[in-house]
């Protein structure tokens, strides 16, 4: 049997760790991205399947780097995760050009290159890609302008390349978590002056179930849409938000 490949992004922590985890354990073998060298490289001494890439994944170029890579160290490619992602706490006024366009770089045109990159060699697996949007790419949020137009830039070109890739094989879908037990949260706490545990509770009380999401349970939601099981899904921006969304 074939084993599979996947290129996952963001991979250093939080939710992409966890992914890049889960689709070891399931067999894959992953290309995990990240710009955290020593985050990254352990990712590889705990998986023998796992090969690290370090990089910014902002230019046209390095994206064309990480998707050639992969492909050369693995020689095919089924399952592209766009992870990667930053949140920068403001609303329009008090947002830079830098903040801007940094956001947009990160979170909606990266995903864009490695999709463009990514689709020869997914065609040729009947692939899928996975874009990690957001609940706020489903609806806005107070301060968070650059990321909420980033997220809702991933949830419609997912859409948009489900339609334009479906005939070929190829299922693109999105997984638009809410609030994450994550480094990310906890920064968003600290910015408001609270510590981990903090903010860990603030976001449980906002939370119609009372919990805040744990990255192995977006993980676990990854790999199902990956699986032959959701091969009739795509185009689909699927909350796991405990209702927020609702």
């Amino acid at each position: 049997m074939t084993q599979k490949v996947a290129l996952v992004t963001g991979a250093s922590s939080g939710i992409g760790r966890a992914i890049v985890l889960s689709l070891a354990a399931a067999g894959y073998s992953v290309m995990a991205a990240g710009r955290d060298t020593a985050r990254t490289e352990e990712l590889r001494t705990q998986c023998a399947n796992v090969h690290a890439w370090v990089g910014d994944i902002t230019s046209v170029d390095s994206c064309v780097d990480l998707v050639s890579s992969c492909v050369n160290q693995f020689g095919r490619l089924d399952l592209l995760v766009n992870n990667a992602g930053i949140y920068h706490s403001a609303d329009a006024e008090h947002t830079t050009d830098e903040v801007w366009l940094q956001t947009i770089a990160v979170n909606l045109n990266a995903p864009f290159y490695l999709s463009r990159e990514a689709v020869p060699h997914l065609r040729d697996t009947k692939g899928s890609i996975l874009n990690i949007a957001s609940d706020w790419g489903l609806a806005g949020g107070n301060k968070a302008v650059a990321y909420c137009a980033s997220k809702g830039g991933i949830v419609l070109m997912t859409r948009a390349m489900a339609l334009d890739h479906a005939h070929e094989g190829i299922r693109v879908n999105a997984i638009c978590p809410g609030d994450v037990e994550t480094p990310m949260l906890y920064a968003a706490g600290a910015v408001r002056g609270l510590d981990a545990d903090e903010a860990v509770l603030e976001s449980a009380r906002s939370s119609p179930t009372g919990k805040v999401t744990s990255a192995n349970e977006v993980a676990a939601l990854a790999l199902f849409l990956a699986s032959d099981a959701a091969a009739q899904i795509t185009g689909a921006a699927i909350p796991i938000d405990g209702g927020n969304t609702a």
